[in-house]
């Protein structure tokens, strides 16, 4: 039975680590006093569901509008999966920003390798085989660093390229809610404010119930750009991973990130 339990835990690890985290607000677009009833999703092809997560996840948690940022994480509680109440009192365009707590998981070799080639992580992938270890488990600690951008009222500014302290943080260099259905819009990615060059970049389509999946590789300056059409929801994402050196608990450090908006 403990052999059975520990089984199902690490299942339940893998399922979490191996996923696509975000935010996603009941609606993106707001009227001035409206209430945003904002949720932390984990799953697969833009679907998901509720964390598992509460205030003990949140490393910080941050509303940008205009030229502020006034740190929220009160505003979460302990409820495990709960999500984030929102009233927006000015018009303007917002930001919400979520960094979370380092977590754990181990991986067996073949479930590792699926991984590291499914986020086109060939650093690791090459360090591996280098290194003969290829056919070994892993130990990972998985940070997740995620943010939403939300348009209230018709007054338009530039929080939404605002830099954040996330570690992977992703930009949009044009403005979301400005744009006409099938402009082009460049994202800028960072990695601990550099920018991420020659890297996997995965971009979420969903309207319809149906989800289009799409992969770009970041340029020299570490940007993308892709053609947006103004219905359902979207969202960039991407994950780096890093070596440790000399860490008793893990060999490897990885860092997720998303941004996400929508016209639904």
């Amino acid at each position: 039975m403990k052999k059975f339990i520990t089984s199902l835990l690490v299942l339940c690890a893998i399922s979490v680590a191996a996923h696509e985290f975000w935010l996603q607000p009941d609606k993106f677009i707001y009227k001035k006093g409206e209430k945003a009833n904002i949720k932390f999703r984990v799953g697969e092809n833009f679907e998901g569901d509720n964390w598992a997560g509460n205030q003990s996840k949140i490393n910080f948690l941050s509303f940008y509008q205009f030229n502020s940022k006034k740190d929220i994480t009160a505003l979460m509680s302990v409820n495990n999966g709960d999500s984030l109440q929102l009233t927006f009192a000015q018009e303007g365009t917002a930001m919400i920003v979520y960094n979370g707590l380092n977590s754990f998981i181990e991986l067996e070799a073949a479930k590792f390798n699926d991984y590291l080639k499914e986020d086109g992580l060939t650093e690791a992938i090459n360090y591996r085989k280098q290194h003969n270890e290829t056919e070994d488990s892993s130990r990972e600690f998985y940070l997740r660093s995620v943010k939403t951008i939300l348009q209230v009222g018709e007054k338009y500014d530039d929080t939404y390229k605002q830099k954040t302290n996330l570690p992977v943080d992703i930009i949009p260099q044009g403005h979301p809610y400005k744009l006409k259905n099938g402009d082009a819009v460049s994202f800028k990615i960072l990695f601990q404010q550099k920018p991420l060059v020659n890297h996997l970049i995965k971009i979420w389509h969903r309207v319809n119930n149906k989800t289009i999946f799409t992969e770009k590789m970041s340029d020299e300056k570490g940007t993308i750009t892709l053609p947006v059409t103004t219905t359902g929801k979207w969202m960039v994402s991407t994950v780096k991973m890093i070596r440790l050196q000399n860490n008793p608990k893990a060999q490897w450090q990885s860092y997720w990130g998303s941004c996400t908006w929508g016209y639904e």
